[in-house]
């Protein structure tokens, strides 16, 4: 099922994506003109290159402050989102171990049983449930637990387990914007931000960067990716950052070519050369829309301007990213793709914690062979062009982009729409929101554009019109 678009004329005249300069333009079948990242395209009703950036959590550099705490025991850690991936795998470091980290509170959604079973195993002060319900559900499971910790249910339960006085790390495993309130609890409680919610800077920079500059807390970034920019900076000089190198695997159809992706169904989309990984972010994989929204969080966790920002792709997934300083040396962070060792590095910062190679193998450059890279094709991965530009106008719109991706990425999953259509829905989710775009947003109109680009690109479908239609 495939959207029956504006007209290119018609496209020209709205897009947020500049469309003037026509030789620079890559055409998507459907009619939507692209340009590529190097022509600084604004978008076009709404022009905010003026506006001020937030600061960085890391500017190019990232030196611990003198008198920084190493902890003699085990280090206080809650855990939002203890039942996801992200939550699972922390406990599982925590686990093993038990002389360097101790869990003080977990936050889950309606995970009950697996729940029960970490809190009998980690036994901390507090737990929270979002989902109110099943509150009953859970004291039945702990009943025979001697000492209880505190089950506070619903949003507010997860703020008080963000925000409990002896946690000094939260990591914030909760996914889309309802991460947001209990990360900015965390901060303002004055916690260090274990950071796996893309939301937190995608859609809240604007807003969480000043308030983390505020209370003076560190922003540790848990994705591979930027773990591996974090761990390429560390000790660098004022000013020596230059260039940074995100790595991407190329997904699903790093090897088709272009003409065949309007044939595409979902379990192509859904079919990874490297990992087993969920619905959603193997589909942001194929598109590289995972790529593009880690430009923007890039461009907010360590100041480096949209320029400065590359995707290389890099099938074998070694090299999970690098950095460029000003003398073009360009140092890289290698391992095996398990999220562990980033997610370890968020807890352990700025100590270094032995991992037995039994449970978290070695790297054997001589086993693996070679290592390869080329450039991403902006005609196969439209994605890009949409993520700079979204993250030039800053505000508001990058959220936009976020909420607009995952709500077309859940149409085409349910056969909706086609491939090529997430991409056409994200653009003109983007192009609705110019009109109302904030570039300095409070929290609430964060969350409130989040919701409302969900709603709009949801609006989105065929028809026999001239332009997409509300369902």
């Amino acid at each position: 099922m495939a959207l029956n678009l504006l007209s290119p004329a018609e496209l020209k005249a709205i897009s947020f994506l500049d469309t003037n300069k026509s030789s620079h333009l890559a055409k998507l079948t459907g009619g939507i003109a692209l340009q590529r990242m190097e022509c600084r395209a604004p978008f076009r009703r709404r022009v905010n290159c003026s506006v001020q950036q937030p600061p960085p959590a890391w500017p190019g550099r990232a030196v611990p402050e003198p008198g920084r705490s190493t902890w003699d025991g085990p280090k206080p850690i809650s855990v939002l989102g203890s039942t996801g991936s992200i939550g699972t795998q922390t406990l599982d470091i925590v686990a093993e171990n038990p002389d360097k980290f101790r869990i003080v509170g977990l936050a889950a959604g309606s995970n009950v049983t697996l729940l029960a079973d970490q809190v009998k195993r980690f036994r901390p002060q507090i737990v929270a449930v979002r989902n109110e319900a099943l509150v009953g559900e859970l004291k039945e499971a702990l009943a025979d637990v001697n000492e209880k910790p505190e089950i506070i249910p619903g949003e507010q339960g997860v703020i008080e387990v963000a925000r409990h006085p002896d946690a000094v790390t939260v990591v914030t495993g909760i996914v889309g914007c309802a991460g947001l309130q209990p990360t900015v609890a965390a901060i303002e409680a004055g916690k260090d931000i274990a950071l796996a919610n893309k939301e937190t800077l995608i859609a809240g920079g604007p807003f969480i960067l000043p308030l983390a500059h505020k209370h003076n807390i560190k922003i540790l970034p848990a994705d591979s990716e930027h773990s591996a920019i974090f761990q390429c900076i560390q000790g660098l000089s004022d000013g020596a950052l230059r260039r940074i190198i995100l790595t991407a695997s190329g997904g699903a159809f790093r090897d088709w070519p272009v003409d065949k992706l309007k044939e595409v169904k979902v379990a192509d989309a859904l079919k990874h050369p490297n990992w087993n990984m969920g619905k959603k972010i193997t589909v942001d994989s194929a598109t590289l829309f995972n790529k593009g929204l880690e430009v923007i969080e890039a461009h907010y966790l360590f100041g480096a301007d949209y320029d400065n920002i590359e995707i290389v792709i890099h099938p074998q997934s070694i090299i999970h990213s690098m950095v460029e300083t000003q003398d073009s040396s360009v140092l890289a962070q290698l391992g095996w793709p398990d999220m562990r060792l980033p997610i370890l590095y968020t807890m352990s910062w700025p100590d270094r914690i032995y991992c037995s190679e039994v449970t978290w193998p070695r790297l054997d450059l001589c086993k693996l062979g070679s290592l390869t890279f080329k450039s991403p094709d902006n005609k196969k991965y439209p994605s890009m062009n949409l993520a700079y530009a979204a993250g030039r106008t800053g505000g508001t719109m990058t959220g936009v982009l976020s909420a607009a991706n995952e709500k077309a990425v859940e149409l085409f999953i349910d056969e909706k729409i086609s491939y090529l259509d997430i991409f056409k829905v994200v653009e003109l989710t983007c192009d609705k929101h110019q009109s109302e775009m904030v570039a300095s947003p409070s929290l609430e109109e964060i969350i409130h554009y989040d919701l409302w680009a969900r709603d709009y690109a949801a609006t989105l479908q065929s028809s026999s019109s001239p332009s997409p239609v509300p369902a």
